[in-house]
């Protein structure tokens, strides 16, 4: 179980966002993103050493507010090989220095990701410890993944988002940029056999929801 900490952290989750999320092929600006938090869950690490966090923001520095799904993970120590999807480290009031990366190249948010999917881990709620986050959903349909710690999965990220493909060919395709789904009812893409979604507070308050990842039975 994940111990939520209510301290400082220096620099911020935004302000290392602010700097890093510029660089991703998938970020839409043209300048310095306007960040604030939107929402999100968690997910927990059963070695209690990772912290995971499926964060959403929303950036308003463009004529549209636009939302991202940002997935976090957090560490005590730097992750070898990880060097290219490091964030950012940062002050920890509690824990001392944290490296964050961005989660879809960290092997231990991978193998949670599939375990929710398939319904073998619950996503909690972002900012409360060991309580269960209710808006988030999942699904699935079909055998056991091959996936985990000790088979990561190949990532990719583009234009339309970050694909992570398990060595048997099933892929997980994240929804970087979202939107609300048509009458809070997320929609599966055609050809997907699970999914996860989730909601996030829009700048003027509205609560909606959407799909945050969607699997397809091949690559």
């Amino acid at each position: 179980m994940a111990v939520i900490h209510h301290t400082t952290l220096k620099p911020t989750k935004l302000e290392l966002l602010t700097s890093w999320l510029p660089s991703r092929p998938w970020y839409g600006g043209s300048g310095a993103p306007l960040l604030a938090k939107a929402g999100g869950f968690r997910l927990d690490d059963p070695k209690g050493e990772v912290g995971i966090e499926f964060m959403v923001i929303t950036d308003s520095a463009g004529p549209e507010t636009v939302s991202y799904l940002t997935p976090l993970t957090y560490r005590g120590a730097p992750l070898d090989g990880a060097e290219h999807a490091l964030v950012g480290t940062m002050e920890h009031g509690v824990l001392g220095r944290r490296w964050a990366y961005d989660g879809c190249h960290d092997p231990v948010l991978a193998d949670r990701l599939w375990a929710l999917v398939e319904g073998r881990a619950e996503a909690q709620a972002q900012s409360v410890t060991d309580t269960v986050d209710r808006e988030v959903t999942r699904s699935y349909a079909g055998q056991g993944l091959a996936v985990g710690q000790g088979t990561a999965p190949v990532v990719e990220d583009s234009q339309d988002g970050t694909r992570l493909t398990a060595p048997d060919g099933t892929t997980l395709r994240l929804h970087r940029v979202l939107r609300p789904a048509p009458q809070d009812a997320p929609l599966l893409p055609e050809g997907a056999v699970g999914h996860v979604a989730g909601a996030w507070q829009l700048p003027d308050g509205t609560r909606v929801h959407g799909l945050f990842a969607a699997l397809h039975g091949d690559a």
